[in-house]
């Protein structure tokens, strides 16, 4: 399946899970829908689909007050919550209603029965029960004529007109107004949970002012073209990616990080959409269009993530499909077999079969379980770490062994050059121009950081004196830079090319130059650890990470060094692109039956080995497009820190996710087993059905919780 063809809809009024999940395993068996993922905690479809007509009158068929729309990003800035959470609506008057007459009927039971008033007393009841269960009754009749007869509205209806059939009057109003109760406190926790999870993308911007030669124009940001000036005010949210040409100020960059220490920009400095000018005016030119913003690809990952669901969401929903059948059977058969067989009370077993059906309802699952998900992607990305979807919760709970790339990714990535070694008759100035020439077409950071070097000592290069450019993948370049022929890159290219060399003994990366066919000499590129990486080392260790390993391109000396610094299992250096992958295959046949194995890298090159990883980390702020693309976890602070944080959330989020499954499956079996053997009422199945859910709903918004 190619998700670029896949499509998102926002769904309305759907307020039970049981009916979302229903919907989701009708589309999915469709023909023509090739991809169908329905979201109850978010709201949303995920759908492709030759004939969408076909699908809204399939949906319409199964639900039909639902609305299906284009999915807009601006809707992640609010949550319109459902009529049914609605206090003063009819719905809410009509039940308030039905507990005075309720009331009534209670207080006035016993007069009426001794006054044989028995149809006054019926009328009293069941108008009461009509009050407050219509919508549900509403709901059965459609759900029956559509031929399916097991959702809640169906189990609740049949349980109540059996409690009437047996002069039940109290049990069956109350169950009904219970669960209508129950209904709108589970509607408003979901609602609630909801609103807590989607207020995590209020960083989006929602004005830019744009310079014009008429002066400022307030517009919306995905009006604003590339090289276009925005004017960002103190306390304004910077509203597209680009670099500050004016002023400075102290920017929050916590929307997108999760870091709550705002860091300084000032003039040249790249500043992010999402993120907040506390202190000054920022002027800036316009480097990405919204679309492709920071805040725009953050807000794009956490919608979606819910569509990729965990093996439980997929296991529960397909679950609930025979559950709720299954437990209808046996309450027939304890309503039917003790009177038929036994010579048993046909009313004392009917009686308990109805509990069973109260409590048969698996909302409690349906709704939580998901939700919990969503929960924890929230929780993620408030953090600063963006997960692509619920089942790589799921996996990142499963790490053994992780395996990083150190360009960037364990170090810094910010290249200086350290040292000038000429050999045979250049200076270093020549030499450092050499290279430069070289490297000017290229945007990889060593390059880059020769090229600055070499426009700090007053250099300029004329690009009319470059031709014949030639890349050797992961080896070098080779240029004609004016009458000389010039080969610049690692060893590697040397010794393909039999050219002698100087090795160097600092602990550095060494760019060699060749000039017309004659070693020149080499420069050393230094790199730093980034400040946190032992300490994440250290970190993955405490929470049970077994192997830690690193893959790099750079030279052996550099990357041993590194290596024992940081107290890795092993490490491969000199690798070219193709070959991270092989040996990353190596890796995992030696950690096989250990647990999944997680990648973590930021540049083009990582691309393959992220796609080939259990989990995929991609480094968000300095990484590549293709890298950030490619992976399953985007952590935006570039910090290995956050993998550990990563993983503590998913074991988390999945710790509550089984809290709630526990919590829903012992809930029932007590109370079916305690209503078949006569010891549980209807009241207390309600309460136990109702009461579960909430709890359920929630347990999973802890996982929000610091």
């Amino acid at each position: 399946m190619n998700r670029e063809n896949v499509k998102k809809y926002t769904i309305s009024n759907i307020d039970c899970a049981s009916c979302a999940a229903k919907i989701e395993g009708n589309l999915q068996k469709m023909e023509g829908v090739d991809y169908a993922s329905l979201d109850f905690a978010n709201q949303t479809l995920h759908l492709q689909a030759t004939d969408l007509e076909k699908v809204i009158s399939q949906i319409k068929a199964l639900e039909p007050a639902a609305e299906l729309t284009p999915y807009q990003l601006s809707t992640a800035k609010t949550t319109t919550l459902p009529a049914s959470t609605n206090w003063l609506n009819l719905e809410t008057l009509a039940l308030f209603s039905a507990m005075i007459l309720f009331g009534t009927q209670l207080t006035m039971e016993n007069r009426l029965h001794s006054l044989r008033f028995t149809q006054l007393e019926f009328i009293l009841a069941f108008t009461a029960y009509l009050l407050a269960g219509w919508n549900v009754i509403i709901g059965a009749f459609k759900t029956i004529k559509r031929r399916l007869f097991f959702d809640e509205n169906v189990l609740m209806v049949i349980a109540t007109f059996g409690a009437f059939a047996i002069h039940a009057y109290a049990e069956a109003i109350g169950v009904m107004i219970f669960f209508k109760i129950g209904e709108l406190l589970q509607d408003r926790a979901v609602n609630n949970s909801r609103k807590s999870i989607r207020s995590l993308l209020a960083a989006r911007p929602n004005t830019a002012l744009l310079k014009t030669p008429f002066g400022l124009k307030e517009v919306e940001p995905d009006q604003v073209q590339v090289d276009n000036i925005i004017l960002v005010k103190p306390g304004e949210k910077i509203p597209l990616d680009g670099q500050v040409i004016d002023g400075s100020s102290q920017v929050d960059n916590s929307a997108l990080t999760g870091e709550s220490v705002p860091v300084r920009a000032k003039i040249g400095d790249t500043v992010l959409a999402g993120t907040i000018a506390t202190t000054g005016a920022l002027t800036i030119k316009v480097s990405r269009l919204f679309e492709n913003s920071s805040i725009a690809k953050v807000m794009e990952l956490v919608e979606n993530a819910t569509a990729r669901k965990a093996r439980t969401e997929k296991f529960i929903t397909t679950f609930a499909r025979y559950y709720t059948p299954a437990v209808v059977a046996i309450a027939a058969a304890v309503a039917l077999i003790p009177p038929l067989f036994f010579a048993a009370s046909f009313d004392e077993w009917l009686y308990r079969a109805l509990v069973m059906l109260v409590i048969s309802c698996p909302c409690a699952l349906v709704v939580s379980i998901p939700l919990g998900y969503f929960a924890g992607i929230g929780r993620a990305s408030r953090n600063g770490i963006l997960v692509k979807g619920s089942n790589y919760i799921d996996a990142l709970t499963a790490v053994k062994s992780v395996v990083f790339d150190k360009t960037g990714t364990l170090t810094r990535g910010v290249f200086k050059v350290k040292e000038i070694i000429t050999h045979a008759t250049w200076s270093e100035r020549e030499l450092l121009e050499f290279a430069a020439g070289a490297e000017f077409h290229s945007n990889h950071p060593i390059a880059l950081s020769i090229s600055k070097a070499f426009s700090d000592r007053g250099g300029k290069l004329d690009e009319q004196h470059i031709s014949n450019h030639t890349n050797y993948s992961g080896q070098g370049v080779s240029v004609q830079y004016g009458k000389h022929s010039i080969i610049v890159g690692n060893s590697s290219i040397l010794n393909t090319k039999s050219i002698p060399y100087i090795k160097s003994e600092l602990d550095t990366t060494e760019v060699h130059v060749v000039v017309d066919g004659v070693y020149g000499g080499y420069i050393a590129i230094g790199d730093e650890l980034k400040p946190d990486s032992a300490e994440a080392i250290v970190q993955l260790r405490k929470i049970g990470i077994d192997h830690i390993s690193m893959l790099t391109g750079d030279t052996e000396k550099t990357a041993g060094k590194i290596a024992k610094k940081l107290g890795l299992n092993s490490y491969q250096a000199g690798l070219l692109p193709e070959d991270k992958v092989e040996k990353f295959e190596e890796l995992v046949r030696e950690t096989a039956g250990k647990g999944k194995t997680v990648f973590v890298g930021d540049g083009i090159n990582d691309a393959p080995v992220l796609a080939r990883s259990d989990v995929g980390v991609a480094m968000g702020g300095l990484g590549s497009d293709a890298a950030i693309e490619t992976a399953d976890v985007v952590l935006m602070t570039d910090s290995p820190l956050k993998l550990v944080e990563s993983i503590s959330i998913a074991k988390k989020t999945r710790h509550i996710v089984w809290q709630n499954i526990i919590l829903a499956f012992g809930v029932k079996a007590i109370f079916l087993t305690l209503g078949a053997i006569g010891l549980a009422t209807m009241w207390e199945a309600v309460f136990a059905d109702v009461g579960t859910a909430l709890l359920a709903v929630a347990n999973s918004s802890r996982i929000l919780k610091d």
